[in-house]
């Protein structure tokens, strides 16, 4: 017998010995791949790799991800694990016909790469091109649709169906090739994505630079790439163990730049020129371009997605708001960034949901979706407008529209002694304060790592409630449950002693003193008195009237800072707590702001000062938090 299966395995081209999956022998029998230059209406050819049926008892459907991040391995006698570690096996076990493309400037496909290409709202016409000395318009969109047009004229045995997927990057790609409108594009389905990276996806969140992401993103990605490649140049690697230690010791924004960047990133530079939300950040908003959007879309987010859970939520609203008529739902599940195709979805960190979510996901959304919309099978009855995991009471609930209709938005109140609740402050009492200190800021984790944990956004906030720089507000124990649906806003009256500073608000699910997880779960963590981050964010305060003018703080004045943290769908359940905890840095993961109305991107260390923080609770500056409670 031995011997049978090592003659066999000769037999077989060495590629499937290159770590690849185990259907890879199924995808070969039963798939030719081919690889081709699509011209684009510039001229420009994009690489791609088509996956075509064997069987031609029938017509096919086509699924296309466009990607920034290689759709290796080059070379047609050659197939990857990427297309089964991330899902895809369900389509080419359906017999999808599936395309995989470098964009524009990146490895192998020809022309420039520009982050987030923004969207052509107008794009000439043959007679205009004459009129404008053959200058053509092209955009993400643009590239989409040319894309399909070759496709669907020069793939053999396609149904003239055509789909569109990605998660994170390739999601912004899915959405701008929905926005070609092309009239074989029947169905989309953006996946985290990318959406605008000023107010709150990856490398920014209200202005602020999300600078453990950026630095560790483009410092790789962001190296020039002179001409196709199929590899890009290596950089030096970095080794520390301590990224609060490392990021500290390194100084400012601009140090980094100085140390580790210079000046051949483009687009961290390009961040560092364009510090407040103008023309340049307003284009390269992916919502920009989403009207009369006609393929059906379906939009996939994680509740606890560290890079762009913001993107997800507003993308969904922007498209219900844009293009009404388009057929536009969402899904939302309890998952890191992409968990729904990475892991069992059944648990982060120390929390745990109960069931194999990314299973349910598959079978009841995103596979029916596309069967229906690109092979006519089936139906899409069970997707409604928005499909939710509720983490805490950890079941998936449907609603007709998000946020849902029956909620509340209700005032929690910050009261004196560390107090939360729906009652207003009665009467005037003395402001808590810390001191921010950035050259001891807040950690986003206790842990000492190396790289931006995904687990952070579900971490226990103990250790953060312990520092005199963090303020704790908490409500008695729960008498019944309290379930939040949409987004939550953080109203504040707040003064300071200098001209700037950040605030971070985390919403915090305080688990009963006597909480225990199942022995079978084999989960050693402490979880009685846990505080569960349910969702946190930041606002620099110079834009709480502006993101366009940003504005400085008069020292020692009440200011009233009001910002939107992006949506949750949580159950604060019976016997549980609600925790408010209000702080001013949340290191390495936001970089830090030197409490000075100066250039925050040119600055040096030297500029960083203390700052005193005065928050606000009394009848005249009742600071509180907007909570959407579903009724």
């Amino acid at each position: 017998m031995k011997k049978t299966i090592v003659i066999a395995l000769f037999c077989l081209p060495v590629f499937l010995f290159a770590g690849t999956p185990a259907d890879s022998l199924w995808i070969l029998n039963h798939y030719t791949k081919i690889e081709r230059q699509i011209p684009m209406r510039d001229g420009v050819k994009l690489f791609t790799a088509v996956y075509i049926p064997k069987d031609e008892t029938e017509k096919h459907p086509v699924l296309i991800m466009r990607t920034p991040y290689s759709c290796a391995p080059y070379g047609e006698s050659r197939f990857t694990d990427r297309y089964s570690s991330r899902g895809d096996s369900i389509y080419f076990h359906r017999n999808y016909i599936m395309v995989y493309q470098d964009v524009r400037g990146r490895y192998m496909s020809e022309g420039n790469f520009e982050d987030v290409r923004p969207f052509v709202h107008y794009k000439y016409s043959t007679a205009e091109k004459l009129r404008n000395k053959g200058k053509i318009e092209i955009d993400e969109a643009s590239d989409g649709y040319d894309t399909i047009d070759w496709l669907m004229k020069n793939i053999k045995d396609n149904n003239g169906n055509a789909g569109a997927f990605g998660i994170s990057y390739p999601g912004f790609y899915a959405m701008q090739t929905a926005l070609s409108n092309h009239p074989a594009l029947k169905a989309v389905s953006p996946q985290a994505p990318v959406t605008d990276w000023f107010i709150g996806d990856d490398f920014h969140h209200n202005g602020i630079c999300f600078v453990l992401d950026a630095f560790d993103f483009y410092r790789n990605f962001g190296v020039p790439r002179p001409k196709p490649v199929v590899k890009y140049p290596e950089i030096p690697e970095l080794f520390f163990d301590d990224n609060y230690g490392f990021f500290l010791k390194s100084g400012s924004f601009n140090d980094l730049k100085k140390k580790y960047m210079g000046d051949s990133i483009k687009f961290w530079n390009d961040m560092a020129n364009h510090p407040n939300y103008d023309d340049w950040w307003k284009a390269r908003d992916g919502r920009s371009g989403c009207y009369n959007v006609k393929p059906a879309i379906l939009v996939v987010g994680g509740l606890f997605d560290a890079e762009d859970c913001w993107g997800a939520w507003n993308l969904y609203k922007a498209i219900e708001k844009q293009s009404p008529n388009t057929s536009c739902r969402i899904v939302e599940g309890p998952w890191f960034h992409g968990g729904w195709k990475r892991s069992a979805g059944e648990r982060l960190g120390n929390v745990w949901f109960q069931e194999k979510t990314s299973d349910y996901y598959v079978k009841q959304f995103e596979l029916p979706f596309f069967e229906y919309y690109l092979r006519g099978k089936g139906n899409d009855d069970q997707i409604k407008e928005a499909n939710i995991f509720i983490t805490g009471e950890n079941e998936w609930r449907q609603f007709n529209q998000w946020p849902p209709q029956n909620v509340s938005a209700s005032n929690m109140y910050l009261q004196p002694g560390g107090n939360l609740s729906f009652n207003v402050p009665s009467s005037s009492n003395d402001p808590d304060n810390y001191i921010s200190d950035p050259m001891k800021p807040v950690p986003y984790t206790e842990n000492v790592h190396s790289s931006r944990t995904r687990e952070y956004m579900t971490d226990d906030q103990r250790f953060a409630a312990r520092r005199p720089d963090v303020l704790v507000y908490e409500t008695d124990i729960l008498q019944n449950d309290l379930t939040l649906t949409g987004p939550v806003v953080a109203d504040l009256f707040v003064s300071i002693s200098s001209t700037d500073a950040d605030f971070v608000v985390k919403v915090i699910d305080v688990y009963p003193d006597t909480f225990e997880y199942p022995d079978s779960l084999k989960i050693t963590y402490p979880m009685g008195g846990y505080q569960m981050l349910v969702r946190g964010e930041i606002m620099r305060g110079r834009f709480r009237n502006s993101f366009e003018n940003p504005e400085a703080f008069k020292p020692g004045e009440v200011s009233e800072v009001k910002f939107e943290l992006p949506d949750v769908a949580h159950a604060f359940l019976k016997g549980h707590r609600l925790m408010i905890q209000i702080q001013s840095t949340w290191f390495p993961l936001a970089d830090r702001n030197p409490q000075q109305f100066i250039d925050v991107y040119h600055c040096d260390e030297k500029d960083f000062v203390k700052c005193s923080v005065n928050i606000f609770h009394d009848v005249n500056h009742a600071s509180k938090i907007i909570l959407p409670v579903l009724k």
